[in-house]
């Protein structure tokens, strides 16, 4: 059993900025504090539950994308003095950073990696004052498969081991996931078994549409993923991928999230199509799995069942790793949603911008 006496932080990434949310021991009520790197988009935020550094990759239509960094939990944030630049000889902007991870041994806690659009991986060793661009990635020989889809050209899934084998995992939309094991030096595609319906060729080496990418941290070896086309497991670190989507009503979504606490569990909300994207049948559903995706169950109480015409972004639903684990998403329409155990939920707020996304922070 996990230690009960904990409190989980919520950061809420929307179109107007960062909201915090905190919560009591027993997860039963929550305090938003103010907004805060008010007017930016904040594509991502993520906070490390034990030194309580994080970083938001926020987006401003005149001032472009930044990086912003704390050092208290997210009480306070302050603009990095650097971010990620393309080198002046390839003339490429970074219109946007999707997605941030922090690094692990033998990285050194300093390190943080950002996915961007257009597609690329950056990295800083010194908390966020420079930058590295990982040209290895950019040079794989299939690059030429990766193309824009809706929402643009972007890496946005960074997944890092947390041991030190090297291994790191991305996924693009649409380019499909990559694996290295010497932290960027190199790159494999890893997306056998995944269909790439709109391509000519529907298994190719690489091209897929992937949504959302994650790595279970108990089991390194295990992954979800949330896919244009379907929802897929992978038992042995992504080298194949196993298609999970029977049971599901389509194989169209955006978000996955995992329980630390039990590689085979994990929750995700379909929806109607990649024309519509809306949840399906206009029922706001989360569907949950105890087995790896073998069968599916709708997770409904507290979430609305009629004229639910709502989406759930890529980055906008978290999981805590508390006992039960807790389980919270957000709306395109500002609607915040919390479970604590994953089956039952209550709404955290009604009127919040867009949502974008959320993380959770469990903190002791």
């Amino acid at each position: 059993m996990r230690t009960p006496d904990r409190s989980t932080l919520l950061f809420v990434g929307t179109r107007r900025g960062l909201f915090r949310f905190r919560s009591d021991s027993d997860r039963q009520s929550w305090q938003c504090d103010d907004l805060q790197i008010a007017g930016h988009e904040i594509y991502h935020a993520t906070v490390d539950a034990v030194t309580g550094a994080g970083y938001a990759a926020a987006s401003h239509p005149v001032w472009g994308s930044h990086i912003y960094r704390t050092d208290d939990f997210g009480e306070t944030w302050a603009a990095c003095d650097g971010r990620p630049r393309f080198p002046a000889s390839l003339d490429r902007e970074v219109r946007a950073v999707w997605h941030l991870a922090q690094g692990h041994a033998p990285q050194g806690v300093d390190r943080v990696y950002a996915g961007v659009e257009p597609a690329a991986l950056f990295h800083s060793d010194d908390r966020g004052t420079t930058w590295m661009w990982n040209a290895e990635l950019e040079e794989h020989p299939t690059r030429a498969t990766w193309q824009p889809a809706k929402g643009g050209l972007a890496l946005h899934s960074i997944q890092t081991r947390r041991d030190a084998s090297g291994s790191l995992f991305v996924a693009l939309s649409a380019g499909g996931c990559y694996r290295t094991s010497d932290f960027g030096q190199s790159w494999e595609a890893i997306n056998r078994g995944v269909r790439a319906d709109f391509l000519p060729e529907q298994r190719p080496e690489s091209g897929q549409c992937v949504h959302s990418l994650r790595i279970h941290p108990g089991d390194p070896d295990r992954l979800y993923q949330q896919n244009h086309c379907g929802t897929y497991r992978s038992d042995d670190g992504g080298s194949s991928w196993i298609e999970i989507t029977s049971g599901l009503p389509s194989d169209f979504g955006y978000v996955i999230g995992i329980d630390p606490a039990d590689r085979d569990c994990c929750w995700v909300i379909p929806e109607e199509s990649s024309h519509l994207r809306s949840v399906c049948d206009q029922r706001l559903r989360v569907f949950e799995t105890r087995d790896g995706g073998s069968s599916w169950m709708e997770r409904t109480d507290g979430l609305p069942q009629a004229q639910a015409w709502v989406t759930v972004l890529r980055e906008a639903l978290a999981t805590d790793g508390a006992d039960p684990c807790g389980v919270y998403f957000g709306t395109a329409t500002g609607h915040l949603f919390a479970s604590r155990d994953g089956k039952t939920w209550t709404v955290l707020a009604h009127h919040l911008p867009k949502i974008l996304s959320v993380e959770a922070c469990r903190i002791g």
